[in-house]
């Protein structure tokens, strides 16, 4: 009888795990944004803004904040993954139509990478960032304003050479969730 009890208590614990990891999984990211085959998701946690950006491409995704004009003055992150292994950048919007990475213009790379995975003809890269880095070639995220949000993938080739195959920009409240289509 005390075996036939003990399986109880067992199975019991086992659905309450499962129950709060499931739980726990659906709760990773606050909101999230679809555009054709781009996904944003994020979640603001203190002053650290998780990101997860995924598009149907073999190649790059990225993500850029605030530009001034085009991809001008854009806080750019963007990221691949090659053999199981993910590459990650911070770069800034030098002209309306190019970017380099934060370090060799003078600033500092202030991206923390999470994870990421290519599968299934998917890439999904996930970082957090600082809403204030300090860094002079990264852009202050206003939680409660809106923020101008470009996101865009390359062909199916990793590297970060490649031209986009696909670019949109948002116009997105980071706190609610909210969004606009720009264009």
């Amino acid at each position: 009888m005390e075996r036939k009890g003990s399986r109880y208590v067992v199975l019991a614990l086992t659905v309450l795990f499962l129950g709060f990891f499931t739980i726990g999984q659906a709760a990773e990211y606050d909101h999230e944004v679809q555009i054709k085959k781009i996904s944003f998701s994020w979640k603001v946690s203190g002053d650290t803004l998780a990101v997860k950006i995924a598009a149907e491409t073999k190649g790059w995704v990225g993500i850029g904040f605030n530009p001034s004009s085009k991809m001008k003055g854009a806080d750019f992150i963007l990221g691949y993954v090659k053999n199981g292994k993910v590459k990650i950048r911070d770069d800034f919007g030098k002209s309306k139509t190019s970017h380099k990475p934060d370090e060799k213009l003078g600033g500092t790379s202030d991206v923390t990478l999470i994870g990421g995975e290519e599968a299934d003809g998917v890439t999904t890269v996930e970082f957090a960032l600082p809403l204030k880095s300090g860094d002079k070639k990264d852009s202050e995220l206003n939680v409660e304003g809106d923020t101008i949000v470009l996101l865009a993938y390359g062909p199916d080739r990793d590297g970060f050479t490649a031209r986009h195959k696909f670019r949109t920009a948002l116009k997105v409240n980071l706190a609610t969730g909210t969004f606009s289509k720009l264009k």
